[in-house]
């Protein structure tokens, strides 16, 4: 069986602490949900795992900008009982990547207020999901998972070599 390294976009999950990006971590690679507070970047195959406090400290975010580097997408999180959003209107032109939005913790509030907020945030992607019952995995699994194309164009730049 392939590994999903080899047939996923590396992603970037960036969010407040307790949005839920380690649980949709887990989820995502088919892991039981265990709660675990991500310390420092956690590289993983194909998820990147952010603290919450890099998005929530004005400091750290030019660290997650860096980070963005790393990744193929950038996914920011919010979830559906958040009181506010952390990211502010038209934020992902600044990053050189794809961004997606993502609406963590559908079965809470108001899972429509967070998707604005999103969409206000340059996301023109965005997936409503719930990591407990699983509504919405599948369908950004499938989002994230590298195209024909991508899969012909890794192997080509991985084949290249430099001629003198």
């Amino acid at each position: 069986m392939q590994s999903d390294k080899n047939i996923m976009k590396k992603t970037l999950l960036v969010g407040r602490h307790g949005v839920g990006k380690t649980t949709l971590k887990q989820v995502l690679r088919g892991e039981k949900p265990v709660y675990v507070k991500t310390q420092s970047m956690e590289y993983g195959d194909w998820l990147i795992d952010s603290p919450g406090e890099y998005a929530e400290v004005h400091g750290l975010g030019a660290a997650l900008a860096i980070y963005s580097y790393e990744a193929e997408v950038v996914a920011m999180l919010i979830s559906a009982d958040d009181d506010y959003s952390l990211f502010p209107p038209n934020c992902a032109s600044m990053i050189n990547r794809e961004v997606i939005g993502i609406v963590t913790k559908t079965d809470r509030c108001s899972p429509s207020r967070a998707e604005s907020w999103l969409k206000l945030s340059g996301c023109k992607k965005v997936f409503l999901i719930d990591s407990v019952s699983g509504k919405g995995i599948e369908e950004l699994r499938s989002y994230l998972r590298k195209s024909s194309y991508d899969k012909l164009e890794n192997n080509m730049k991985s084949n290249t070599r430099l001629v003198h």
